[in-house]
């Protein structure tokens, strides 16, 4: 009877919850330090922009060597600087590796300097010191008092506008900075062309290709002010070009209507009373300035900028609604921050006409689908398109015909590997669009050609050039004398294979099948008895001689060692533990990845890894180890499970801007924390099977798209309540420690009895 009784209570509250605002516990803040690299500014879910201030300008290299340093900025800001150099357009949320940063706004007052200066002397240029006590970010808001000028900046943005609000004292010498140099991961000559035009005194439009991560991206835009300027300039510091025609006869610098190069800023000035506002709406394009200036029209079409914040946070409400949870404060702020984090990427690449650039760089128009960019897929496959797949099912399906129409334009006919605006840039390893489509078809995602879908999987299983996949397919294994990280590699080009084969079975293939359950079990041939560990295999077949099995920068492996990766065998855990020795052995391997201290020399060389993101020799601030924590599971240790489970979540994820071990990558570490939280993971996405943890949350409601309604109650959890006693699902025991993707669609409730004893 109180059993039901408190079952009540909960319920009564996630009811309640239902009606609370949800935005107030995001905190756009968290992981804007070195590890996280999110960026704080003004975004709606999955928008083409992504306004944001940026705090340095470091190069990406110096004296023709890597800048280790601008590994800091992967998102422009970094919470521990003291100046804002600007406000640019586009970002990356908590990748690794970057790019973007296009078109940087600044506004300032007085006498000007056409650069930036330097962190260590602002006064030599128009960046700003800025104090975080005059700082403000929401979801879709960021507000900062600009010191120096003493001017307030106000962002918002719909999906492909960015709006600004400029807020002056009196001045005859207002200005507002357009920086076409600045970009992120910058270099001399990143900047292929730019090209910019006055159209009127409010109507500047233009657009710039950059050769970076991505080598062929382009940036159209078109921008306006809610006020005339009463002149213009520019400065042109491009390189000298062999033939500059005759455009000599024009002083090109001083109101002159257009300008082109590599290295352009212009600038344009203003007066402004006291409180008087300069306001700016940018709208971005990738197909034309023409589209950039239909999308900003359609999207913005006045200069209200209360009421466009107001639609851009609604927009956030709406989709933060979609999970309702009751818990302590903390929780709630880990909770809800890590849902914004996820509806960030991938996002929205298409104008409102439903044109966009494709991989072949021609126009192409979205039929029956919303295309999309951005696909962080070594990372986002494992946890954060199975979320789509629940929370998020039809967008998620128009995430993987984005992903089909990659591969109708990809001269080598393949599903992309790390793609955005256009491009492919063939980051990180694996080609898990594979697991994506996979998971999505065997769990009953609609809306995509299935038949299609498989096709382009084998066809991209089968590139014999990309990345040693060759050897793989005639040798079984990669080898480390021919490929590099070819553990990591065969290991996931077999992951990779199983998620055909369960695609294949579920179509009715069973030759397809046969065939790749076979190549799904190559891990076996990376396998080293003699150490019970993976081991990089040599083309004569022996393993390699000289091998360290917890450096993480050892050759064979890709951000991680082989403590870590030789539990990555996601689709075959009981084959695994069987390989490592059975159960017992395999839960002491388990044991001590979590207890044993890894000295820093052993991740010194490795950029992505820092102590911050460790807890004993199990990195959770890297994505191979995130279902290693479940695996206990496997060896009949729930109860090691769920400690483990909540463990990280207590250590690995706070609400400041140090509250991320390691870098979001596109949502996937906020993606594991949701899973976590709500007590199950997809191990072995491609599965219809979600392992069991532990609960954080006191209570949750999902509101799915199929119109049913799934509540999870957790019984007596706690801090020390971290144990499962027992599981029903709508009042019946469950009875093992899975629960099936159907079960979750399917709705009602899920109770979780939880004890401080195991």
């Amino acid at each position: 009877m109180l059993r039901l009784l408190y079952a009540c209570l909960i319920l009564a509250n996630a009811s309640f919850a239902q009606n609370e605002q949800l935005i107030k516990y995001v905190n756009p803040l968290v992981g804007t330090d070195r590890m996280g690299h999110t960026y704080p500014g003004a975004t709606v879910p999955f928008g083409s922009v992504q306004l944001s201030p940026e705090t340095d300008t470091l190069p990406y290299e110096v004296d023709g060597h890597y800048n280790k340093d601008v590994y800091k900025y992967c998102a422009g800001y970094q919470f521990q600087d003291k100046t804002i150099v600007g406000f640019s357009h586009t970002h990356f949320s908590g990748t690794g590796h970057s790019d973007l940063g296009d078109f940087l706004i600044m506004a300032a007052t007085g006498k000007l300097l056409m650069n930036p200066g330097t962190a260590d002397h602002p006064e030599n240029g128009f960046r700003s010191g800025f104090s975080h006590a005059n700082e403000t970010a929401e979801p879709d808001y960021y507000k900062v008092k600009l010191d120096k000028y003493n001017i307030t900046a106000e962002l918002t943005a719909t999906t492909r506008v960015g709006f600004h609000q400029y807020t002056f004292g009196k001045s005859d010498n207002a200005h507002i900075i357009l920086d076409a140099v600045y970009g992120i991961y910058n270099y001399p000559d990143k900047n292929v062309w730019t090209f910019i035009r006055v159209e009127n005194d409010t109507l500047i439009t233009g657009y710039r290709q950059t050769n970076g991560w991505g080598r062929t991206r382009t940036v159209y835009f078109a921008m306006t002010f809610s006020k005339p300027f009463k002149s213009y300039g520019w400065q042109n510091s491009s390189k000298e070009e062999v033939y500059r025609g005759f455009w000599r006869k024009f002083d090109q610098e001083n109101n002159f209507p257009e300008i082109a190069g590599t290295q352009i800023r212009a600038l344009f000035d203003f007066n402004t009373t006291d409180g008087g506002q300069v306001k700016i709406k940018f709208a971005v394009s990738p197909v034309s300035t023409t589209n950039a200036l239909e999308n900003l029209r359609t999207e913005i079409p006045g200069w209200d900028f209360n009421q466009v914040k107001k639609q851009g946070q609604d927009a956030w409400e709406k989709e933060l609604q979609k999970m309702v949870i009751t818990g302590d404060e903390e929780t709630k702020q880990n909770f809800y921050t890590s849902v914004y984090h996820t509806y960030i990427n991938p996002t929205l690449y298409m104008d409102v006409n439903g044109e966009y650039k494709g991989l072949d760089q021609n126009t192409h128009k979205a039929a029956g689908f919303n295309n999309y960019t951005t696909f962080s897929l070594w990372d986002t496959y494992r946890a954060l398109h199975p979320l789509f797949d629940i929370i998020q099912p039809q967008r998620n399906a128009d995430m993987i015909n984005s992903m089909l129409a990659h591969y109708d334009q990809s001269v080598h006919h393949m599903l992309p590997v790390w793609s955005n605006s256009a491009n492919e840039n063939w980051c990180m390893i694996g080609y898990h669009s594979v697991s994506v489509i996979a998971d999505a078809f065997v769990k009953g995602v609609k809306g995509f050609d299935a038949e299609k879908a498989l096709k382009a999987c084998i066809a991209t299983s089968n590139h014999r050039s990309f990345d040693g996949v060759g050897y793989y397919l005639q040798m079984g294994y990669v080898p480390e004398d021919k490929n590099s990280s070819s553990v990591s590699k065969t290991l996931e080009y077999a992951y990779d294979d199983w998620c055909i084969a369960q695609m294949a079975k579920k179509m009715g293939k069973a030759s397809i099948y046969d065939e790749y359950m076979k190549r799904s079990a190559n891990y076996k041939n990376v396998f080293d008895a003699g150490t019970g560990f993976m081991r990089p295999r040599m083309s004569d077949g022996s393993f390699k001689k000289k091998f360290d099995v917890l450096n993480t920068d050892e050759p064979g492996f890709i951000e991680g060692n082989t403590w870590n990766y030789s539990l990555y065998v996601p689709h075959a855990p009981d084959e695994l533990i069987q390989m490592m020795g059975g159960k017992k052995r395999f839960t002491r391997h388990l044991d001590s990845l979590f207890t044993m201290q890894l000295p820093d020399s052993f991740f010194a060389k490795t950029e992505d890894i820092t102590r911050d993101g460790i807890i004993g020799n199990y990195v959770h601030g890297n994505e191979p180890s995130h279902h290693i924590a479940y695996l206990y599971n496997w060896a009949e240790m729930e109860w090691k499970t769920q400690e483990r489970v909540r463990m990280i979540m207590r250590k690995m994820y706070h609400p400041t801007p140090d509250g991320l071990s390691g870098n979001d990558d596109c949502g996937q570490m906020s993606a594991w924390y949701i899973f976590s939280a709500l007590g199950f993971y997809p191990v072995a996405p491609g599965s219809d099977e979600y392992a069991l943890g532990s609960p954080a949350v006191a209570s949750a409601v999902l509101h799915l798209e199929n119109g049913k309604t799934l509540k999870i109650i957790a019984n007596n959890q706690s801090d020390k309540n971290v144990y499962v006693q027992r599981v029903t699902i709508n009042g019946k025991a469950l009875g093992r420690n899975f629960i099936t993707h159907q079960e979750i669609m399917n709705g009602g409730e899920i109770v979780f009895d939880m004890s401080g004893k195991h």
